[in-house]
């Protein structure tokens, strides 16, 4: 790729690229868009954030004042009027599309709202780019479970069919079709914004704080100093550690912008096959890097609510066309992970230990 090449190494973690780029992130208040939040402002970009308030408490964005980081916006992605209210006055380059109800087995208890949040909410988000003259690039970011998944053994690619067994996993293929139909019906004039989805797998990190999902579910049992219950311990899942996908969204965003139309279009954002691990071999992982004596129990019930046992992704494209690559193993992922809950039980700590660790990242070959 040439010149090309060199320059997309250097947009992906660039403060010169980000500085002063004005940022309207949905779902800031979130696990992942705070970790976003706080990134994009050590970069010097200028963030209004739109969302609910916190999901969970305790909340990452709450511990870690995450608000004071950026221009902080209440607000529902179903109300399509105050989305476009809000990105209309803010006037960003670019727009980073996180907000979601991001729960498996909370979306066959939630259909309708998993829908209107995961469907009509990205169609809101789109819509109200279509009528903001300043945007340039758009990442709509969804799902590795948006693809059809058959249980196959090898990693899916941005090709493969939407599709999704639970309501979840449907929504996030709904909410790419609507990308695509956006981009096919509205962004494809020369001076339309640019489109493109970011898809990860099963993401880890400090400060998630979510119900049903495996490692927020060990460091409550752990440092409770209880069993943790592993429902699937035989699942397998991608792992990765939160600033691999948010890495790669900000690459493709960058991305849109030097090279434009070319990037445009669904991206996987994986980790190498030998993150590929079952839940038991995560759980024994943590337990190996805990320091403290503790253990888990398989609690496997048949006549328990569809979740996928196998769903891996290939992420070929982004490393040959983005040079975007993994940074940690799934050791380091567990270790800085368990380093910040460990580290969080002083709540005045939390921006800091983020901070520590996007810097780590950064320089993590």
């Amino acid at each position: 790729m040439g010149q090309e090449t060199g320059t997309l190494e250097s947009v992906e973690m660039t403060p010169s690229f980000w500085k002063g780029k004005r940022v309207f992130l949905t779902g800031h208040t979130g696990f992942k868009g705070s970790w976003l939040t706080i990134w994009l402002h050590q970069l010097g970009a200028v963030v209004r954030g739109y969302s609910l308030p916190a999901p969970t408490s305790p909340s990452i964005f709450e511990a870690g004042k995450v608000a004071d980081l950026c221009d902080h916006v209440i607000g529902d992605v179903r109300d399509g009027v105050a989305v476009e209210k809000a990105l209309r006055e803010f006037k960003p380059e670019i727009v980073i599309h996180m907000a979601a109800q991001p729960l498996v087995r909370l979306s066959y208890d939630q259909p309708v709202e998993t829908f209107e949040t995961n469907v009509m909410g990205t169609v809101n988000v789109l819509q109200a780019v279509r009528n903001c003259s300043t945007v340039r690039a758009v990442v709509n970011v969804t799902s590795d479970k948006c693809y059809e998944n058959r249980e196959w053994l090898w990693g899916y690619r941005e090709t493969e069919a939407m599709g999704g067994h639970d309501p979840y996993s449907a929504s996030k293929g709904c909410a790419e079709l609507v990308a695509s139909a956006f981009a096919r019906s509205y962004f494809n004039n020369d001076d339309a914004p640019l489109l493109a989805s970011g898809r990860a797998g099963n993401v880890i990190g400090g400060g998630d704080w979510a119900l049903d999902r495996l490692v927020p579910d060990i460091m409550r049992a752990f440092l409770a100093g209880k069993a943790v219950e592993l429902r699937q311990p035989d699942s397998v899942r991608p792992w990765q550690h939160v600033l691999e996908p948010l890495a790669g969204y900000m690459t493709l965003a960058e991305a849109l912008v030097v090279k434009g139309r070319k990037v445009t279009g669904g991206w996987n954002f994986g980790p190498p096959s030998e993150a590929v691990k079952s839940v038991r071999a995560v759980a024994d992982e943590i337990c190996k890097q805990w320091g403290k004596p503790c253990r888990w129990i398989d609690v496997s019930d048949p006549n328990a609510v569809h979740e996928a046992k196998l769903l891996q992704l290939d992420s070929t494209k982004a490393r040959m066309e983005l040079q975007w690559l993994p940074r940690w193993s799934i050791e380091e992922a567990l270790g800085a992970t368990i380093e910040w809950y460990q580290g969080a039980q002083d709540t005045s700590r939390v921006r800091s230990l983020c901070e520590k660790q996007i810097q780590n990242f950064m320089v993590a070959r």
